[in-house]
């Protein structure tokens, strides 16, 4: 352990003071990204951006050794740091990328806001209604900055085909989305479940800043390593999966948050601990009189991850493709139309970057995360609660129905 600290905190000193200051970015300029969390998604991102003209990743942080020395390994040059702070007092680093579990993501983005940078915030973008507030107040106080929120699907071809088969205006009234997503894994591997190493020591882990404003408990590795098994840190599947379809149809759709909320499901199938469901049924219903209504679960792959469109005049189905079918009674003439716009490679982290430099509106911007994060939340509401929920457009509220 001494001599992994010793190496970490070498790297870090001595690349901190060889950092030359910021400057305005042009067209031409490389952007230096900093990655706070460098777990599984983290290491995907840092290849992303890697593979982005013009970019650098200058540095790395997370709260457990390991994950530094294994971060460095795709970029030796970084710096890594056990503290996010020292991170963001990197005036030469112009954006940062927030990959931390979702209890921790208002800290980090704010603290990335008020230092400066352009951030890459992770979904779900709020793990609370109070966080997503913080946030909007840092990113208004922050003046020109890019944010893009990590649904990436905001960028692929299918967000372009699906803009284009609405502007048609052969769905006719759309009244109800019905979206699924649904996995399996063998015997005896539960779905999220991690291995936990011998190192995982609070010597190791920084415990505390892994809480956050969590309830105080003490050192748990588990609750560490497979945070998205508690309500403490993860919004379950609503966070994880949800969101991603929601954002796509938000966007696509221009939908408002929704007035009520009902979830309910349980834990049917995977009785290790985990407080979120493994199973679980999500109504929305929209101001736009406009049902959208998901399920989910952990025991059977079959019906895969899809969304249905349903108009009085056509569908539009969403998987790995999508295409637009006519509802014959209305459109007996129309004829299927299957999307055919491919995804450019790494699309949404490309976009973010040309954000930093045009300063156009990226992919999937502040205000799209923040409804989605809401709606997110008023489903996990629901489920702990035990009854529908309504949203206070005045009061900016989650109350019972």
């Amino acid at each position: 352990m001494d001599s992994r600290r010793k190496f970490i905190g070498s790297v870090a000193t001595g690349l901190a003071g060889s950092l030359a200051p910021s400057t305005v970015l042009g067209a031409n300029d490389r952007v230096r990204l900093g990655l706070i969390g460098a777990g599984d998604r983290g290491n995907e991102l840092v290849r992303e951006a890697l593979a982005c003209p013009g970019v650098e990743i200058a540095a790395f942080a997370d709260v457990y050794t390991r994950r530094l020395e294994a971060a460095r390994a795709a970029a030796p040059s970084a710096a890594a740091y056990l503290d996010y702070r020292r991170l963001l007092e990197d005036k030469s680093i112009d954006a940062v990328a927030v990959v931390t579990p979702h209890h921790l993501h208002a800290e980090h983005f704010v603290a990335a806001l008020d230092a400066g940078k352009h951030v890459y915030q992770e979904k779900t973008m709020a793990f609370t209604v109070d966080h997503a507030k913080r946030m909007r107040t840092a990113l208004l106080n922050a003046g020109k900055r890019a944010v893009q929120i990590g649904h990436q699907y905001c960028s692929s071809g299918l967000m372009t085909d699906a803009a284009a088969m609405i502007a048609q205006g052969q769905l006719g009234r759309i009244t109800a989305i019905q979206a699924q997503m649904y996995r399996n894994t063998p015997h005896g591997k539960a779905q999220w479940a991690r291995p936990l190493y011998p190192d995982m020591t609070p010597e190791n882990i920084l415990w505390k800043p892994f809480l956050g404003d969590a309830p105080e408990r003490e050192f748990d590795a588990n609750r560490y390593m497979n945070w998205r098994l508690f309500w403490d840190y993860s919004g379950g599947n609503v966070h994880e999966n949800l969101s991603h379809q929601l954002a796509f149809w938000y966007k696509a759709l221009n939908l408002a948050i929704p007035k009520t909320v009902t979830m309910t499901g349980g834990v049917l199938l995977w009785k290790d601990g985990r407080e979120v469901p493994d199973t679980m049924n999500v109504s929305m219903q929209h101001g736009e009189e406009l049902l959208f209504t998901w399920s989910s679960g952990f025991g059977n792959n079959h019906l895969g991850s899809s969304e249905n469109v349903l108009g009085t005049d056509g569908t539009i189905v969403k998987a790995q493709q999508i295409r637009y079918v006519p509802q014959k009674v209305n459109q007996p003439r129309a004829a299927e139309v299957l999307g055919r716009t491919p995804t450019a490679p790494q699309a949404h982290m490309r976009n973010f970057f040309d954000a930093i430099r045009t300063g156009k509106e990226p992919n999937c911007p502040f205000e799209l995360g923040y409804r989605v994060s809401v709606a997110c939340r008023m489903a996990v509401e629901s489920y702990r609660l035990g009854r529908t929920v309504r949203w206070d457009p005045v009061k900016e509220e989650i109350a019972p129905a």
